[in-house]
């Protein structure tokens, strides 16, 4: 093996190799196990989130394919339709066009060259991380097969009356003149202000003062409301308020949505350029008046000054009018959530559009009760609390966008307005007996959540009866983030029970935000964002400085990311490689919301890397060209407990798999790899090779030990950390008796390949601690490691004399003793450094053991710079400005550093008093 670890000389190689072996298709004849990959959007890139959900979805697949399932990890994209096609739109107006110049069916032309030319990054890149999907069954949403199952889903649904058109409130983007879904409206506290008008009532006998933050909107109120307990207006309720600049008389209602605490307590009506205004007006039949035009410009509707004026201007004109009229008492600043499109940046308008909707209600019943009786669980299981408060409150589903990329919907117009729908015009046509009439079909396309709700199943073939479908549908978990249980995973439950009669999957497994290592969300903005492959590749400081202050929306912002960047990251981002990425991922997988990204943390599995490398390295060395077997096996105290603990670590981990608590998986494989099998037995192993005294049959046994050991914990590892392992692997398998051409297709290795040795574990434990208590002494009396020492034992009983000698070996080569003895009885103890082992007294006499007077002058020294330390510290804490002004976690830090220096100076205080007693200084 190469003497260093480098991931970007293997990792390539590796993934091509199993590629095209087809290692990750289906294989066998055991337990189903599927997932569905979260199509991300085709223009995508690879972010965190998708790095980290992405590792997750694969160690479960890797895991279960080891473990003997017959496993599918079924890929795609989604078409992503607003995303895509602004993409397309844009290279068209760099050219001075737009998409109408070229006509739909040449836009639609061109949406589809980008995406076979550049729609393959997101693909490219799922393949760095080594997601082992079956890319074979790679699928797309508007692939001709899911296209069928579109259509045959939305004809089904409006035969049956659960689709139909009808004329709602929209979220409506005025600059892609487009429905959005609420996922798509991106809701941010901004600047504003709050206007406080006076409205007459009707009969001249006195007026009501309404706060609004959109003045603009006034022209389209229907009416004035108030809480039905105010008693400062329950008896103007059912009167008339004459609409200032209007000329319309609108009622005054009490309805318990207003909060009689916010503004005036009055609360102008705009049902239909408000969601709460248009519940509102739904419970008190009131008139809807639509006075924005699709570019949110004022319509007919309004007074003919104001028609055609954008709406902000149209604020300031209004007003304006109103302040001649005496109209606005007072203006407030305010600040108030303000909802933009997350592709154009426009303010999003409610607006009344007809629209394409799904009657959600009855899909809803038995999806709620899908979750009720346990058919599907959630993990954490506290999600499922979120999933019934929206599903028991849920409202009709607007499904059509008024775009050209997508499924356009299967529905024709007569010349008479009359609505048909179907499969093809043809079949129109047949249905509906129309001949040759001229028939146009709708313009719109459905929603990108619609065909995305069928992917479990579409992906799998439906609607016909495919062998994939049959076997792998219900889908074995889903793997999502907790921000689309909403708008992805409660419809693939809805629909996926309407038209398979199952659920779509038997566990939801909700995982957190990846946020930055102070817990803020990573945003382009913020200039926090972390690119996985620049983690992988590494990248110098000059292009993540640029590539993270280029393409700002604010581009004010862009100095203080540069010196941020600067300061966090002097020497830009190392390269850590895959592997240490994806055990970084898995290590911050618990069950909490939010997750924070520390760079430090996937350092330190760099340097896991390294260790078992190294480890892997001297293993070999240690047995390649040697006696393995077969032939007499004599295992040694040290190998029986080894293999004890190989047994602990991996049922540990399966639990983990188990439970989804990827960080309790990989803490037990850590924790096993680093301490037990490297830091210990790696040395204790030394001690029986490198023995004159030890036979044949103990170094044949060691060896196969350390080979079969360190071979299981490949496989061990390999779902977390495919490349590394893969890699050893083909070296360390053949050597432990495995002829596979893969660790992916080996068997995980089960608790039970190596039984616990309790009784074992609890001597070597023994063993340890007593090494670990000479190596305390020598680390706080600053004794070289390479100098030999004596240990006394004091108290010993029969069985700490027992131990010792069938550990002698061990205990002098690993804690560096020269002489090892008990005191006999009656023999007083040596001035010397003392550790406790239960009942058992470890003595390390001092004497001619160090130089006392440079000892003391090295402790007071250390002791006087501790003491500065620690005065700064504890004045930065008594300064309340600054414990009132930093950062939670600085002042937090600064505390821990004040128990820090507390602590150790404790310690040196005791280690500068045995010092001065062996020197005969009180």
């Amino acid at each position: 093996m190469d003497k260093t670890y480098a991931p970007k000389d293997i990792e390539a190689r590796l993934y091509e190799r199993w590629e095209a072996a087809g290692s990750f298709a289906p294989k066998g004849a055991g337990t189903p196990y599927s997932i569905v990959i979260p199509p991300p959007n085709v223009t995508g890139t690879l972010h965190m989130g998708h790095a980290f959900q992405d590792t997750i979805m694969d160690a479960l697949t890797r895991f279960h394919r080891m473990l003997g399932d017959e496993t599918l990890w079924q890929p795609g994209t989604d078409h992503a339709g607003i995303a895509t096609q602004m993409v397309v739109e844009r290279q068209l107006n760099a050219k001075g066009q737009t998409r109408h110049d070229v006509g739909r069916e040449a836009f639609v032309a061109r949406v589809w060259e980008w995406k076979e030319s550049s729609g393959g990054m997101i693909a490219r890149q799922m393949r760095r991380l080594g997601a082992s999907v079956d890319w074979t069954r790679d699928r797309f949403t508007m692939d001709p097969g899911l296209s069928a199952a579109v259509t045959e889903t939305f004809v089904r649904l409006f035969d049956e009356g659960l689709i139909y058109r009808g004329t709602r409130l929209v979220n409506w983007d005025p600059v892609l003149h487009t429905a959005l879904s609420d996922l798509e409206v991106l809701s941010q506290e901004e600047t504003g202000s709050l206007w406080h008008l006076r409205y007459p009532l009707a009969d001249g006998t006195g007026s009501l003062v309404v706060a609004t933050t959109r003045p603009e909107t006034m022209l389209g109120d229907t009416a004035v409301a108030v809480h039905p307990e105010d008693e400062r207006y329950r008896h103007l309720v059912g009167r008339s308020i004459r609409l200032p600049l209007a000329d319309r008389d609108i009622p005054i209602v009490a309805d318990s949505y207003v909060d009689p605490a916010f503004g005036t307590g009055c609360v102008k009506i705009t049902p239909a350029h408000d969601f709460n205004d248009y519940e509102l007006g739904l419970r008190h039949d009131l008139p809807l008046i639509n006075i924005f035009d699709e570019n949110a410009a004022l319509n007919a509707a309004v007074p003919e000054r104001y028609r055609g004026l954008d709406r902000l201007e149209a604020r300031r004109r209004i007003v304006a009018e109103l302040e001649t009229l005496k109209l606005v008492v007072k203006v407030e600043p305010h600040q108030l959530m303000v909802p933009r499109g997350d592709r154009s940046n426009a303010i999003v308008e409610p607006w009344l559009t007809d629209q394409w909707y799904v009657r959600v209600a009855p899909l809803a019943k038995p999806a709620i009760e899908a979750v009720e009786n346990g058919s599907i669980r959630f993990v954490p299981a506290n999600w499922d609390r979120t999933y019934f408060e929206w599903m028991r409150n849920i409202k009709d589903w607007c499904i059509s966008r008024q775009l050209w990329w997508g499924h356009r919907i299967p529905a024709w117009y007569g010349a008479d307005g009359s609505i048909y729908v179907g499969r093809s015009e043809a079949e129109v046509r047949a249905r509906h007996r129309l001949g040759t009439a001229p028939l146009r079909q709708d313009e719109d396309v459905l929603d990108t959540w619609f065909s995305s709700a069928l992917w479990p199943y579409s992906t799998l073939g439906w609607p016909e009866k495919t062998a994939e479908l049959e076997r792998f549908y219900p889908t074995s978990v889903l793997v999502t983030g907790f921000d689309i249980i909403f708008f992805w995973v409660a419809r693939m439950i809805m629909l996926g029970i309407k038209f398979m009669g199952e659920v779509p999957f038997r566990e939801v497994y909700i995982h957190g935000l990846i946020r930055d290592g102070e817990g803020q969300k990573m945003s382009k903005s913020k200039g926090n964002v972390l690119d996985p492959l620049d983690l992988i590749d590494g990248i110098g400081l000059e292009a993540l400085v640029a590539k993270r202050t280029s393409g700002l929306m604010q581009p004010r912002l862009a100095p203080g990311i540069e010196t941020a960047t600067r300061k966090q990251f002097p020497d830009g981002i190392a390269a850590y490689g895959t592997d240490a990425l994806r055990f970084t991922f898995a290590s911050l997988a618990t069950l909490s919301r939010d997750i924070r990204f520390d760079v430090g943390r996937i350092e330190g599995y760099r340097n896991f890397c390294n260790k078992l490398w190294n480890a892997a390295r001297f293993v070999l060395m240690s047995v390649e060209g040697q006696d393995l077997g077969p032939g007499e096996l004599e295992h040694s105290l040290a190998d029986r407990w080894i293999r004890s603990r190989t047994a602990a670590a991996f049922s540990a981990c399966h639990a983990g798999f188990g439970a989804y608590r990827f960080d309790l998986a990989s803490q037990a494989l850590y924790e096993f790899t680093w301490y037990e099998f490297c830091d210990w037995y790696l040395e204790l192993s030394k001690a029986v090779l490198n023995s004159e005294t030890a036979s044949a049959a103990e170094r044949r046994a060691t060896r196969r030990t350390l080979i079969e050991t360190l071979e299981a914990l490949l496989r061990a590892l390999h779902p977390l950390m495919p490349f590394i392992t893969e890699e050893i692997w083909q070296r360390v398998g053949p050597l432990a008796g495995k002829s596979g051409t893969t660790i992916m297709l080996e068997r995980w290795p089960l608790a039970a390949e190596a039984e616990r040795e309790l009784p074992v574990e609890a001597e070597m434990r023994w063993v340890m601690d007593f090494i670990l208590a000479v190596r305390t002494i020598r680390g706080e009396m600053d004794i070289a490691p390479s100098r030999r020492i004596d240990v006394l034992l004091g108290h010993a009983a029969a069985t700490d004399h027992a131990r010792v000698e069938r550990t002698r070996h061990w205990l002098e080569r690993l804690a560096g003793i020269g002489s090892l003895r008990a005191l006999a009885p009656g023999e007083a103890e040596p001035e010397s450094a003392v550790s406790l082992l239960g009942e058992l007294r470890i003595l390390v006499p001092m004497a001619g053991l160090i130089d006392v007077a440079a000892e003391s002058a090295r402790l007071e020294k250390r002791i006087s710079k501790l003491n500065q330390d620690l005065g700064r510290t504890a004045a930065k804490l008594g300064n309340d400005k600054f414990v009132a002004n930093a950062p939670a976690a600085v002042v937090e830090q600064e505390r821990a550093r004040l128990q820090e220096f507390n602590a150790e100076l404790k310690e040196l205080a005791q280690q500068l008093e045995r010092v001065r007693r062996l020197g005969g200084t009180p």
